[in-house]
């Protein structure tokens, strides 16, 4: 039975659009889940997704509220921009003429100031669910342990082969242990002088793996013998290790905020399109 959504027929391949949007996340969620039953559940969760957005696009149509002409004239530019002709154009939104390419790109256009409504409506974050917010999620805010390093590099590429980058490092190393200032020697020898060789602070999994199996190895004030990676050759010191650990509330208090934020402003459109389905006609179910 076909799903008609206050008189509006909803063609089935909207439906097996969203299925397959939905499919590579689902599949890799519920891999462990009868294929039938996945499979039946997929469809249901797509054509639930799909009655909302046709609620919602339902009652932006109708809101009275017009997209002035020259922004839809605009949007239409910048679309066209991506597609190699018209035809192609319409062919990705579904339809068969400009006009309808315009008229689907207006509909769109009052839908996401429709939800924009929504989510201007929803209630700030309070002081109350900050603090919970941060309690009940702390590990998701720890960060891994960090040292502050610094590097001398000597690049092997078609200006320097192996042998004379090597040779210049070592002279490097025979200097800071000879009691030369490493960051006086980084001047002198580096290919990479920004900062006088300084990387800042750095956690495993930002370096390639030769350079951090050296690098996490050091203590703070250690200077590395002569290593290669496949970048060449390189000489590190470090200045500094920070342990794995949580940051204080205050730290994080922005990105808190700004998730729990998020979070209320689709509780809102979630309530709003409860309520639109709750006075709906929806046949086909």
């Amino acid at each position: 039975m076909a799903l008609v959504v206050n008189g509006e027929k909803i063609e089935d391949k909207e439906i097996q659009q969203e299925i397959e949007r939905l499919r590579p996340r689902y599949e890799q969620v519920f891999s462990d889940k009868d294929p039938a039953e996945r499979e039946a559940q997929l469809r249901d969760w797509s054509r639930d997704n799909v009655i909302e957005r046709v609620l919602l696009r339902q009652e932006a149509k109708n809101s009275g509220t017009k997209i002035p002409p020259e922004d839809v004239e605009e949007a239409f530019k910048q679309l066209k921009e991506q597609y190699d002709d018209a035809e192609a154009l319409q062919k990705a939104l579904d339809v068969d003429s400009d006009e309808k390419v315009s008229q689907t790109i207006e509909l769109q256009m009052s839908t996401e100031r429709k939800i924009g409504e929504i989510y201007a409506r929803a209630p700030k974050p309070s002081e109350e669910q900050i603090r919970l917010y941060y309690e009940e999620n702390k590990d998701k805010f720890r960060s891994d342990e960090q040292i502050r390093v610094a590097h001398i590099v000597k690049y092997v590429n078609w200006q320097t082969d192996e042998a004379t980058a090597l040779r210049a490092m070592q002279e490097a190393l025979d200097q800071i242990h000879s009691g030369a200032a490493f960051e006086t020697v980084v001047d002198k020898y580096t290919d990479c002088a920004d900062s006088g060789g300084d990387l800042g602070y750095v956690m495993r999994g930002q370096m390639v793996e030769e350079f951090e199996d050296v690098i996490f190895h050091l203590s703070p004030g250690q200077v590395s013998d002569v290593f290669r990676t496949r970048f060449g050759f390189h000489i590190a010191k470090v200045y500094d290790r920070r342990p794995p650990s949580i940051p204080e509330l205050k730290e994080v208090r922005k990105q808190v905020t700004e998730e729990l934020g998020e979070q209320l402003k689709e509780q809102a459109l979630g309530e709003y399109l409860d309520d639109l389905r709750a006075k709906a006609t929806i046949e086909g179910m």
